[in-house]
């Protein structure tokens, strides 16, 4: 076969110097192109033709051929497809060791094993990154930036795949978080998958709302539903394979609105009701404060400086020039546009103690600071 010399078990890993990625949408062709970015020779595969091409076209890498053996083989597949497409490419000695990407690990790792792969060349893997977009198109190559990325190693695997699949990681710019397979899926039904559920419980009901209702929806609603647009059939793979951690979640979140429910009916003649409901919404508070904050550190309050912003080309870049004139760092940027009207608000996060400095820097540099 044509390629790296294969480097056999127990030898120590040699560098990546080429990737084959199988399956072309929005996470293998973000990681095609983070890897093209460090200097990475990549092969792209797809059973869609023309995804394979928007990816190349892209800057992604070049078509795969079978005879071709590279170091690394990242299968970009749904969790059902992932074990197939692993004996596949072990058939036919493609790469040296092999990771997926997929969203749940123990379905893909069991179904690995009962189709008789070598698990001693196969890590399983998961960036903890994406979008509400699908497809190459929306493939970013820093989509995985300071992002964590799970790594699933069964006791077969090897140092040498470990190693590899260890400076993919690294070359994406991910965080690297060891993790057993079937905790990796708890956690991910609490943190992703349920989540994902409950977006979409809560945006089915907009596709059902009079005019007079979205006429009035802010940006609390938009923050709600937001990741509810991800493509169903895509998260319908997903949830199934994971699909009794995140019926546990569900379960539980379902019994906190029932008991909300319960409780808004009897509020008009039992005031002592919004007890529990003021109960669910403390809870909610104490879990937000726990989602961790910039570069994984501790969750921390900042600041908002809200600044009123024309609806015209330049006026952002404006804007976030004048804060760097400021000197003040920007943590964090959050947009809402105003319904009907040419203008909008930038929402800048910044530390408690700098907010008042920069509203009043901003006002003297022209900005309308409410």
């Amino acid at each position: 076969m044509e390629g790296t010399p294969r480097t056999a078990a127990g030898e120590g890993a040699t560098s990546i110097g080429s990737v084959v990625v199988v399956g072309t949408g929005l996470i293998g062709t973000s990681i095609a192109l983070a890897l093209r970015r460090r200097g990475i020779r990549v092969f792209l595969a797809d059973r869609d033709a023309g995804a394979v091409r928007l990816a190349r076209e892209l800057g992604g890498g070049e078509d795969w051929r079978a005879d071709r053996t590279v170091d690394l083989a990242v299968i970009a597949v749904p969790p059902p497809f992932v074990a197939q497409w692993l004996l596949d490419l072990q058939k036919n000695d493609a790469a040296r060791a092999y990771t997926d990407v997929a969203s749940v690990k123990a379905l893909p790792i069991a179904q690995a094993a009962q189709l008789g792969c070598d698990l001693s060349t196969f890590v399983a893997g998961h960036p903890l990154a994406g979008r509400e977009r699908s497809g190459p198109a929306a493939a970013r190559a820093d989509l995985f930036l300071g992002r964590p990325w799970a790594l699933c190693p069964t006791p077969e695997a090897t140092g040498p795949a470990v190693t590899a699949v260890l400076e993919l990681i690294d070359l994406c710019g991910g965080n690297a978080v060891r993790v057993d397979a079937a905790e990796h899926d708890r956690a991910v039904a609490v943190v992703s998958h349920a989540p994902h559920v409950t977006a979409a419980a809560v945006a089915a009901r907009l596709a059902e709302a009079s005019d007079t209702a979205l006429g009035l929806s802010g940006q609390g609603v938009r923050d709600v539903t937001r990741i509810a647009a991800g493509d169903p059939g895509l998260w319908t793979g997903i949830l199934s394979g994971n699909a009794v951690p995140v019926a546990e979640v569900l379960e539980a979140v379902a019994a906190d609105l029932a008991a909300a429910a319960r409780s808004l009916r009897t509020l008009a003649v039992d005031g002592a009701a919004v007890a529990d409901v003021t109960a669910l919404l403390e809870r909610g508070v104490r879990g937000t404060g726990r989602i961790p904050g910039k570069h994984g550190a501790p969750a921390r309050a900042y600041a908002v400086v809200q600044v009123l912003v024309g609806d015209r080309p330049g006026e952002l870049a404006r804007l976030f020039r004048a804060a760097g004139e400021t000197g003040i760092n920007i943590e964090d940027v959050r947009l809402e546009h105003a319904p009907g009207l040419p203008l909008g608000a930038a929402d800048l996060y910044v530390q408690e103690e700098a907010a008042e400095a920069l509203a009043e820097e901003l006002r003297e540099r022209g900005w309308h600071v409410p």
